[in-house]
């Protein structure tokens, strides 16, 4: 009776990647703005929420389930069981309005992509404007004029969401979970993605917001000594960080980012078991404005023989643009981080490697998130944060950027609760009242009670709120962070140190990724630290002195030069594509030293171009 449920479950898998993937590559296209085939994508997308949703599947997969006898194969139809609970869509009403939701979102995806936004430059001049330019321009522009500008673009962005279809599809999101059965979309999100209600959630952000009132206040406060005018939006982020972002600048330049992501990666022993990934790194017209990593083929074992992952990932640096190569190589190391948990998930059935639920988002986030942590901390800034004489960081600098930085650590993450807030309330609005002018207050609300002050990333900018897989989920970033500092804390306390700690892959391979959402976040802590999810050690670190975090860094430094050099490290296991749009920019199928110096080379020639253009 196994061979029956066995070939079931082979049938499944294969129907699942056929669908999956038809979907994953017209969204790639389509988000890096290389195709027009909006109505492709989104018949692709509304295909693949009615194989998630198939009420159909899951008596016969527990009818499967009961035939089979091996271990492994009841775990691979109980991870489709886990699957389908969470997507299946019973109500032919509630199926009907998911893909009125995928249209109308589409439709909303394809003006945005039509909106042309403008800031200033440095040379005051009106240019075309990206949300990570902006917010780059906020932080690291010397020129008022340019943070102003910056700003204004964000409220117009706003404004334009609120008065081009965002308000109809929040309402069309709470008929949806309505007809399934909860409150609202929020409530219908918490449970789904984190299997926790807003309750409980919220007994966390509470308990992490009152944890960090006094740091928060007290940064403001400090800052306002400066000058009432560095508390203004517009000011804010360069004041608390910009001049240490340009003297940063020369030392991470986004040319040597791929090469600094590599060996950094290799060092630590993370391994991408053989999967393809493709990188479209850079900022350009009419690309998505926000980084993302997605797995077109899930990883897992297919009747003992294995599937390696493809998986795409972006990031969005400009070259030319001061602090670009910072943000730019912090967001490579996050998808790069989200793309080794999703090649490393070992179930199977490519269920268990995928970035939806069942698979709560604080877990992946987690797995993203310590790996860009890396890089605040002193030793890794002092091993590979160099200027091109080859000459390392100054301790000076370091110094400089944890006096600039951690008085608004506790600020910083308070933002990413503050979108929660927002949302609940915006999800329990009755429908006559969520007006624009109405959400855009209650917006500006939220901003001064969690941050004291009005966000220099106002609320409505941010773009995870206008796609439905990302909206209600930003508090995943939070509890990420919280389990961050967790894993941290228990890799220092056993290891004494993070940077090129060749333990870390494996561990992280082990405990972390291979499981995929088979184990619940928690579990997977559990499984690593010995210890259950906690809000406490995210909340010291936010209120740690800048004596003690000047301290640690010290000793940090101290430490790693006591240590023997970490060697080159195993090489990736990966079959690695740079692109820009359609066109290839390196790859590793020659040699790794090859692809790092070819993409070196293309990012110097692409900043001389556009350096010429702007002249």
């Amino acid at each position: 009776m196994s061979s029956i449920a066995r070939n079931y479950l082979n049938q499944l898998n294969a129907d699942y990647l056929q669908v999956h993937r038809h979907k994953e590559d017209l969204f790639w296209s389509t988000y890096m703005g290389t195709s027009d085939n909006q109505a492709g994508f989104t018949a692709a997308e509304q295909a693949y929420k009615a194989f998630c949703a198939d009420p159909a599947r899951l008596p016969v997969l527990r009818e499967m389930q009961a035939l089979a006898e091996e271990t492994e194969l009841k775990r691979g139809l109980g991870g489709w069981i886990a699957f389908f609970e969470c997507n299946v869509i019973e109500d032919p009403a509630a199926a009907a309005l998911m893909d009125e939701l995928v249209a109308a979102e589409a439709a909303l995806f394809a003006r945005r992509r039509e909106l042309k936004l403008t800031l200033l430059d440095e040379q005051g001049r009106q240019v075309s404007g990206s949300l990570p330019a902006a917010s780059t321009a906020l932080a690291a522009s010397a020129d008022e004029a340019v943070r102003q500008s910056a700003l204004a673009m964000f409220h117009t962005l706003e404004q334009w969401v609120v008065d081009n279809g965002y308000l109809e599809i929040v309402l069309l999101r709470n008929r949806f979970a309505r007809a399934m059965g909860y409150r609202d979309y929020f409530d219908y999100k918490v449970r789904k993605n984190e299997q926790m209600s807003p309750a409980q959630l919220f007994v966390v952000l509470d308990d992490f917001i009152a944890r960090t009132e006094q740091r928060v206040q007290q940064s403001l406060a400090e800052l306002a000594a400066k000058g009432e005018a560095a508390l203004l939006p517009h000011n804010l982020r360069y004041f608390v960080s910009g001049d240490v972002t340009r003297q940063l600048d020369p030392y991470v330049p986004f040319s040597r980012a791929l090469k600094d992501w590599v060996e950094s990666f290799r060092r630590l022993g993370i391994q991408y078991r053989d999967a393809t990934l493709t990188l479209d790194l850079l900022t350009r017209e009419g690309k998505y404005e926000n980084g993302f990593c997605h797995g077109p083929v899930p990883s897992f074992w297919q009747e003992g023989k294995w599937v390696p992952a493809v998986v795409n990932f972006t990031s969005l640096a400009n070259p030319s643009q001061v602090g670009s190569g910072w943000s730019g190589l912090n967001t490579l190391f996050h998808e790069g981080g989200h793309a080794a948990h999703f090649a490393n998930v070992t179930g199977n059935a490519p269920c268990f490697s995928q970035e939806f639920p069942p698979t709560s988002m604080a877990y992946a986030e987690t797995q993203s998130m310590f790996c860009d942590s890396l890089l605040d901390d002193a030793d890794w800034l002092k091993r590979y944060a160099r200027n091109e004489a080859g000459e390392a960081i100054p301790d000076s600098l370091i110094k400089a950027m944890i006096e600039a930085r951690q008085p608004f650590r506790a600020f910083n993450e308070r933002q990413i609760a503050l979108v929660s807030y927002f949302e609940r309330d915006l999800y329990a609005m009755a429908d006559g009242d969520r007006t624009p002018a109405a959400v855009l207050a209650l917006a500006r609300q939220w901003e001064r009670k969690i941050l004291g002050t009005e966000s220099p990333r106002p609320l409505l900018a941010i773009p995870h709120l206008l796609n439905q897989e990302s909206a209600c989920a930003y508090h995943g970033y939070l509890l990420a962070l919280m389990a961050v500092e967790q894993t941290r804390a228990y890799f220092l306390k056993r290891d004494g140190y993070l940077t090129d700690n060749p333990r870390i892959g494996p561990d992280l391979a082990a405990h972390f990724w291979g499981p995929g959402n088979g184990m619940t976040h928690d579990q997977t802590l559990q499984s690593l630290t010995g210890e259950g999810f906690s809000a406490a050690p995210l909340a010291r670190v936010c209120n740690q002195s800048v004596a003690d975090a000047w301290a640690q860094a010290q000793a940090c430094m101290a430490a790693a030069q006591q240590r023997p050099p970490a060697g080159e490290g195993a090489p990736l296991n990966a079959r690695i594509r740079v692109v820009h749009g359609d066109l290839l920019v390196a790859d590793n199928s020659h040699s790794e030293a090859a692809m790092l110096a070819d993409f070196e080379a293309w990012i110097r020639r692409y900043g001389e171009a556009e350096h010429a253009t702007l002249s």
